[in-house]
């Protein structure tokens, strides 16, 4: 049921900024920047592309709206623009996918929280050496909870290709992840 009530929600949104309502756009950035700002943080590795394409797929949301047809969840159809959005951005810039992203300003974890922190750090290095494609296939699946149906509308590929991605991304994952954790086992105890 709420999430019944969220997609009306989101409709009545999108369909007062169709009707140009500055305030129902400002009502989406607050309630998509989160989500939006994880996904592409993710997918670029960027902190400074992050802001500057949420401005560009809400600018694409705030001139598109009225051809929203509603085959999917708003979010999904936000997600698939900003996706689009940081693919421009960083063919513009000629940037690499696979820069570092700062950490400083970043929280260190209390004690009781390393082991979970450091199996954190496990899956970041290994999510890092699967491709793009199957990074974010998994981001979209399990970070932000999609169907492969709403990821294929998303990256703007076959549904068995996402299934694919997933699949294999998966396979490297089982391998990578012991190797990972026994690479750091073995620093931590020479």
């Amino acid at each position: 049921m709420n999430a019944l009530l969220r997609g009306q929600n989101d409709r009545d949104l999108l369909d007062k900024v169709a009707a140009g309502d500055h305030e129902a756009l400002r009502e989406l950035y607050l309630i998509y920047h989160r989500q939006l700002s994880g996904f592409l943080l993710r997918f670029t590795r960027r902190r400074d592309l992050v802001e500057e394409v949420i401005n560009n797929t809400l600018f694409v949301v705030w001139c598109k709206a009225s051809e929203f047809r509603g085959d999917s969840r708003l979010s999904t159809w936000m997600m698939g623009i900003a996706y689009r959005c940081a693919l421009k951005a960083l063919r513009r810039r000629g940037n690499q996918l696979y820069t570092a992203v700062p950490i400083e300003n970043e929280s260190l974890p209390a004690p009781d929280e390393l082991d979970a922190a450091e199996t954190g750090e496990w899956v970041a290095l290994a999510l890092a050496q699967l491709s793009t494609d199957q990074r974010l296939t998994l981001e979209l699946a399990y970070g932000q909870g999609h169907s492969c149906e709403e990821i294929a509308e998303i990256m703007d590929c076959p549904v068995n290709t996402v299934k694919t991605r997933m699949f294999h991304a998966r396979g490297k994952l089982r391998t990578l992840l012991p190797r990972l954790a026994g690479t750091a086992c073995a620093q931590r105890f020479p």
